[in-house]
């Protein structure tokens, strides 16, 4: 049994070492904002979500909704 998998490791110098092993760091450097291609897609979807939001209210009022707002 080695002893990366009973949960120590020894160090350089031969000595047990008690503290956890330390997962491997991952860091990920892709943008999180701005103009990302992930930020256009969501931003697609909730522009056609709207869109047809729009028309569903339009069919079930019988009017245009910008006339509609208007005249409030």
């Amino acid at each position: 049994m080695t002893s990366a998998t009973r949960g120590f490791k020894l160090d350089s110098d031969n000595r047990l070492n008690n503290f956890a092993v330390e997962p491997t760091v991952y860091v990920d450097e892709t943008a999180k904002l701005g103009w990302t291609k992930y930020a256009e897609i969501i931003n697609g979807r909730f522009a056609m979500i709207g869109f047809v939001s729009l028309l569903a209210i339009e069919v079930s009022i019988k009017h245009d909704v910008i006339g509609w707002l208007g005249n409030l």
